[in-house]
């Protein structure tokens, strides 16, 4: 703590300072685009900083990290499109909320939740690294084998009253996110055309499921108002939501100790998180139905898992080399290129270097709060854009989006592809998350099961490698909870639609 307190001011020079507000304002603004994930975002800038000296540059790529993954909600509540992989449980909630007119009220939620969720995210960077360095490294190919499955067990939960469509939806996702050729093993699968040969990228497909569908809308009503949302610019609103959050305080609580530590376990990511600690949320309240109809408790899981990824991330980056996500591995080359190597001497030898970087993404939290506020307050010049330019521009946008992914024509026409798609599915009541979230899922389950086989072939065969030990053992019991709350919960829900519906009956009658 001496030492952070020793270098704090050359973190709040005047130039150290303005970085962190160009990097905080830039990464909303990555953010929000479609298809400018937070990875995209930061790996962009890396060439930037070539000739910036080490704090800067690394202040400038925290900063931006951290604003793009709370920017990615400003798209998903506005335009039901999420900027990054992220956001997908935002929108889950938040764009029914703008649909109501709650526009504000969503971002101002999104923002403050994001602020709590990466102060705690900050906080286990600053006083937790050596511990949550140590218990990161436990997780071989087998334990994240079963996280990636307790995440799979997130489907189940996503399609209240609808379990079978949803578990469809991520059965499909789990096919889509094995086409191509498989990392470990180097076969290829289900490759019927070329273009397919390196599998769905994840931007792409989030475009596609989310981001097509709701532009042929656009189009169907190009006479009127986007959505016509009626944003509503109250006084007071941010106190409001501010006084609202003491009520969610269990679902800041659980959303800030998953996202810190699924940030530390690497490979796993900010969506798993969101969407972990959504549909756990979901689970755990006396009335799930009223997630997905636009509550904000639903909007602050996620944003607070999500945004307490980032921090965390860089815990197993900074001190084994071991990226906690993928914009830690971009994070990782900016380190690199500035003759840094992640490791004990960062914290002895580099410590003028590292200390202002986690000083740096602590006070980014604060940055990213206060634009985020501003940006919110603005919301009435997206929501008054006529439907026949929205379409327009938001089309740009996906194509552009998804073919910077990979800088390849071939994502564009995937997304179209999954975007036809998924229109069919929504006249079939067919949800996205779920087909989302088998994508992401999939090929993460995929690999490390691979890689599991390998060793355990090699050693204490199958069952023991992957059914033994503490770690092991308590992920598949979650696993199995998860699938029987989420049956339980289907049948609550089937019971209570019954009830409901036999009300109604009776009325009618009388009527």
């Amino acid at each position: 703590m001496e030492q952070l307190l020793e270098y704090l001011p050359s973190v709040l020079t005047w130039s150290n300072f303005l970085v962190l507000v160009c990097g905080s304002v830039g990464g909303l603004f990555f953010g929000a685009m479609p298809g400018l994930s937070p990875t995209m975002a930061v790996a962009l800038l890396v060439p930037f900083t070539f000739y910036m000296p080490p704090v800067p540059s690394l202040l400038l790529l925290g900063a931006v990290y951290t604003s793009a993954v709370a920017g990615g909600s400003i798209s998903a509540i506005l335009l039901s499109i999420p900027g990054a992989p992220a956001s997908i449980a935002t929108l889950l909630d938040g764009y029914p909320m703008a649909k109501q007119g709650r526009a504000q009220e969503a971002l101002y939620t999104t923002f403050f939740s994001s602020l709590i969720g990466g102060v705690v995210g900050a906080l286990a960077l600053i006083f937790l690294t050596p511990p949550m360095s140590e218990f990161a490294m436990r997780f071989g190919p087998s334990e994240l084998f079963w996280t990636t499955v307790f995440g799979i067990t997130v489907i189940a939960g996503l399609s209240s009253g609808a379990m079978l469509k949803g578990l469809f939806g991520g059965a499909l996702g789990l096919l889509l996110g094995c086409i191509g050729e498989s990392n470990v093993t180097g076969e290829g699968r289900f490759i019927f055309h070329e273009m397919l040969t390196a599998g769905i990228a994840i931007v792409p497909a989030l475009i596609g499921l989310f981001a097509v569908p709701q532009v042929v809308e656009m189009m169907e009503d190009s006479h009127v108002v986007f959505e016509k949302l009626k944003v509503q610019i109250k006084g007071g609103l941010l106190r409001k939501v501010i006084k609202n959050h003491v009520k969610y305080l269990r679902t800041l609580t659980l959303g800030s100790i998953l996202g810190t530590i699924i940030g530390v376990i690497p490979g796993a990511g900010a969506q798993v998180a969101g969407l972990m600690a959504y549909d756990q949320v979901k689970k755990m309240d006396k009335n799930p139905e009223r997630f997905g109809t636009g509550d904000p408790e639903g909007v602050c899981a996620s944003e607070c898992a999500n945004n307490a990824t980032v921090a965390p991330a860089c815990i197993p980056l900074l001190t084994l080399s071991i990226p906690g996500s993928p914009t830690a591995a971009v994070l990782l080359g900016g380190l690199l290129i500035q003759g840094l190597l992640p490791g004990p001497e960062l914290f002895t030898k580099n410590a003028d270097i590292t200390y202002p970087f986690i000083i740096g993404m602590f006070i980014a939290q604060f940055f990213m709060f206060g634009f985020g506020i501003l940006a919110s307050r603005y919301t009435h010049v997206v929501s008054n854009v006529p439907n026949y330019m929205m379409f327009g521009i938001v089309m740009i946008l996906c194509v552009f989006g998804s073919y910077c992914v990979q800088n390849s024509f071939a994502d564009v026409l995937i997304m179209f592809c999954l975007g036809a798609l998924m229109l069919l599915f929504k006249k079939l009541g067919i949800p996205s998350a779920p087909i989302v979230l088998g994508i992401i899922l999939g090929p993460l389950a995929e690999e490390n099961f691979l890689r599991g086989r390998l060793i355990a072939n090699t050693d204490v065969g199958m069952w023991q490698y992957f059914f033994s030990g503490v770690l092991n053992q308590t992920l598949i019991s979650l696993c199995l909870l998860s699938l029987i709350y989420a049956v339980c919960s289907e049948i609550r829900f089937a019971r209570r639609a019954k009830a409901r519906l036999a009300v109604r009956k009776k009325e009618t009658t009388h009527a």
